[in-house]
């Protein structure tokens, strides 16, 4: 019988980020966050500040819904970035981008980003998801007008951020 020896190759663990505003992270962006978790093995999700956007959220308010959201999992880890994307990617050694597409308008302006971003960074990579049909409608901001007219946000974002977005717009009125 011949004795075989077998090496084990450490692989490179598979890194990925996922930018975006979350303001706030919907049901949607968790559709992408675990769909992409089947091709990679941790993911940064990564808060930008947008400088066209004005989040209803503070920067920390984001942070922490979204922190508690991943709580106790090794495979996200929360971040954030001011400034370019390339910028981002190139301190934190990543170079695979995770997009999430809901219609042909997500489409063009996302592709423009891709070509100005390899542009800048040739190695970066992009991976485009779309989400699942029942997420396709669904954006940070229909979730923010719906709870500003006091519906019911529930079937759209985490628990944790539902009870956030009740608290902002309560307070919000109550300020008015």
């Amino acid at each position: 019988m011949v004795q075989r020896e077998y090496r084990f190759i450490k692989r490179k663990e598979r890194l990925a980020v996922y930018p975006g505003s979350f303001d706030p992270v919907t049901n949607g962006h968790l559709d992408i966050i675990e769909r992409s978790l089947k091709f990679i093995d941790k993911l940064v999700v990564s808060i930008t500040r947008h400088p066209a956007k004005k989040p209803v959220f503070t920067f920390k308010e984001r942070m922490e819904m979204l922190r508690s959201v991943f709580a106790g999992r090794d495979d996200v880890v929360v971040d954030f970035f001011d400034g370019l994307l390339v910028d981002y990617l190139e301190k934190k050694g990543i170079y695979l981008v995770i997009r999430g597409l809901r219609a042909v308008s997500d489409f063009d302006y996302e592709f423009q980003m891709v070509l100005t971003n390899r542009k800048m960074l040739p190695q970066i990579e992009t991976i485009f998801l779309t989400p699942r049909e029942e997420y396709l409608y669904l954006s940070s901001s229909a979730v923010k007008e719906i709870a500003r007219l006091n519906g019911p946000v529930e079937k759209f974002v985490p628990a944790f951020v539902a009870n956030k977005l009740k608290e902002k717009f309560i307070e919000g009125s109550d300020r008015q």
